[in-house]
């Protein structure tokens, strides 16, 4: 019995994408490729904004400013990155960063400790911050609003109590974290790019950020898949307050001295940035180079404005439009979504 054969379709009956379809596809990818680097698409077009508004933007030096002036507040926002990413919150960070530098200035100046154990001491003293929020928010089941405001008030309380309420000198070892390399090249924005490939290479290559992304998610799920929930909130906030501590000693090194009322504010920046940059206040989504991107753009923002002789006090006003604008832009995709 004769079997039936099927021929290949031959060129007439090939069906090709139109042009039409093909200018779809592309649309549509260069849409989602938006979608994805919204934060960066911002950044470009403000500083092609800026550009135009002030010839000195684009100088070299402008340049350098602005990522001087992002430096501390893109370091405290990676380390909230992690908190955010796992569906908490840190309100303690600006707090942790000013102890921290009155810490090292405390220890190396009153003490007589070696500059660089100063150093580690005021990040230890980050660390246990840290480490001191993720008990209250793991096992003592403490909202993270609540417990990180409380370490807010407690980490300030202590900077101010160790200070005496007046700055306090620092180190040449600390002023290196605000001095250049080359002549030009400026500390604080290479520690940025530096803890920036940190926080990414965490959330991307480790234990620590699958878990992360996987308490974000979904806390209960990531807990039935094996994830030790409690630990890993420890870690969480164990580095959230250790890069707030880097931070800290970058600022102190700009200002030349640890000041107790340093970073004061710098928390809401820090969420900001990290919004900004993509991630969500639900948790479960955010990415460290983002977080970077979100920080330039407040930096550009400011300098912005600084170049074209706007007020401070509409500076705040424009800062908290864009805040307002970034966590809509955040809820709108959660509903597309």
């Amino acid at each position: 019995m004769p079997t039936e054969s099927t021929a290949p379709p031959s060129s007439a009956t090939r069906t090709t994408p139109s042009g039409a379809d093909r200018l779809g596809s592309l649309t549509y990818q260069a849409r989602t490729l938006a979608g994805q680097n919204g934060a960066l698409v911002a950044l470009l077009l403000l500083g092609v904004v800026m550009a135009l508004m002030s010839p000195v933007f684009l100088s070299t030096q402008n340049l350098l400013n602005v990522g001087v002036q992002a430096a501390v507040v893109a370091i405290l926002a990676f380390g909230q990155t992690f908190v955010i990413i796992s569906g908490g919150i840190d309100l303690s960070v600006g707090s942790v960063a000013a102890l921290t530098g009155i810490v090292t200035g405390f220890m190396a100046g009153t003490y007589g400790v070696n500059p660089v154990l100063a150093i580690v001491l005021g990040i230890g003293a980050g660390l246990a911050c840290g480490l001191v929020n993720g008990v209250l928010v793991a096992y003592g089941r403490l909202p993270a609003f609540i417990a990180t405001l409380a370490m807010l008030s407690v980490a300030r309380g202590l900077a101010l109590v160790l200070s005496d309420g007046v700055p306090v000198p620092q180190s040449s070892a600390v002023a290196w974290f605000g001095s250049t390399v080359w002549g030009w090249l400026p500390i604080p924005v290479v520690i940025m790019v530096a803890l920036g490939a940190l926080a990414a290479f965490i959330l991307n290559r480790t234990y620590t950020g699958r878990a992360i992304y996987a308490i974000g998610g979904n806390e209960e799920a990531a807990r039935l898949s094996g994830i030790n929930v409690r630990r890993q909130k420890l870690v969480i906030y164990g580095l959230a307050s250790s890069f707030a501590a880097v931070a800290g000693l970058v600022l102190a090194g700009r200002l030349a001295s640890g000041q107790p009322q340093a970073a004061a504010g710098y928390e809401l920046d820090a969420i900001a940035a990290v919004v900004i940059g993509g991630a969500s206040l639900a948790g479960g989504q955010g990415r460290a180079f983002g977080t970077l991107v979100g920080a330039l753009v407040l930096a550009v923002i400011r300098n912005g404005l600084n170049l074209l002789n706007v007020s401070s006090f509409w500076q705040q006003v424009v800062i908290g439009a864009v805040i307002a604008l970034a966590v809509l832009s955040d809820t709108l995709r959660r509903r597309r979504s």
